[in-house]
């Protein structure tokens, strides 16, 4: 009886699990890049796949020229051995080598903006063992690692802002998708800790997510507050968002109009042509002091 009410509740928790798990989206199928960072590995590595496969049909092209040049004529036969060299390679260069996924001991090191990418990679790579909602803030994370890697360029990294982006993305983020992957299937569902691991992971990348946006506004804070200063110039320049189109604000209509008289001087005497101070000497010597 006990074992029959085990299963029972088994069977519930895993009903639970599956309806919360279709409810989030279910499983993604071929799902893309979760940010440019990773699409731009991505891209680098089918650059040289393509360098490799023009190198050797140009290798294939020239050997069959030559050969046909200094030797003998290709022929049919020859035509033919030619096209499927053409062919293997294309197959073989475009599908080897492999992409080398990082590990996660990888993951530290070179520049941040590498450390940034190859999180991205890593994490792409973990998607599939991760619960749909998890998934979904995966995504969401890597679209947050690509507004930190932007503000990440120019800094040095050296300070201790660059040093806690680093243990933030390099360490705990895959550290928090490790502890989960590590627990058994089977396992992923229990309550245990106050919580089942599903629901932890969930709230820790949630904890994660919005650590990162808090240190990218802060890295931003100098760029937020000059487009603030700008908008605030523009406005007072040109009217706020609520002046029409080809009209000033009250500001500016208040200022005189280009070549205008300035108010702020005297007008200048009616009977005098002239302006400025005459700069013309009389010819006469000029009169000397007498000497008793």
């Amino acid at each position: 009886m006990a074992d029959s009410t085990h299963s029972s509740d088994r069977i519930m928790t895993d009903a639970r699990s599956s309806l919360a798990y279709q409810q989030g989206g279910g499983r993604r199928v071929g799902g893309g890049s979760i940010g440019k960072g990773s699409a731009k590995l991505k891209w680098q590595h089918l650059a040289k796949k393509l360098v490799r496969l023009a190198a050797a049909l140009a290798v294939i092209l020239v050997g069959a020229m030559g050969f046909g040049l200094f030797v003998s004529a290709l022929g049919f036969e020859g035509v033919m051995i030619t096209l499927l060299l053409m062919i293997v390679a294309v197959f073989f260069f475009l599908r080897y080598p492999k992409m080398k996924m990082p590990s996660r001991a990888d993951l530290t090191r070179g520049s941040l903006t590498q450390t940034v990418q190859r999180t991205e990679l890593w994490l792409e790579r973990q998607a599939p063992a991760l619960p749909a909602p998890a998934a979904n803030l995966v995504n969401r994370i890597g679209g947050q690692l690509d507004g930190l890697g932007v503000q990440l360029q120019g800094l040095d990294e050296n300070t201790p802002a660059a040093v806690e982006v680093r243990k933030l993305v390099g360490d705990h983020l895959p550290d928090m998708v490790s502890s989960y992957t590590a627990i058994p299937a089977h396992l992923r569902s229990e309550q245990r800790a106050g919580g089942t691991p599903d629901k932890q992971l969930i709230d820790g990348l949630e904890r994660i997510s919005g650590e990162i946006d808090t240190v990218t506004r802060q890295l931003a804070e100098g760029a937020l507050d000059e487009l603030a200063i700008r908008s605030r110039y523009l406005d007072y320049r040109y009217g706020g968002p609520e002046t029409p189109l080809g009209e000033v604000s009250s500001q500016e209509a208040s200022l005189p109009p280009p070549g205008a008289a300035d108010t702020a001087l005297p007008p200048p005497a009616a009977n005098n042509s002239d302006s400025g101070v005459p700069l013309t000497f009389e010819k006469d010597r000029l009169p000397t002091r007498s000497r008793d």
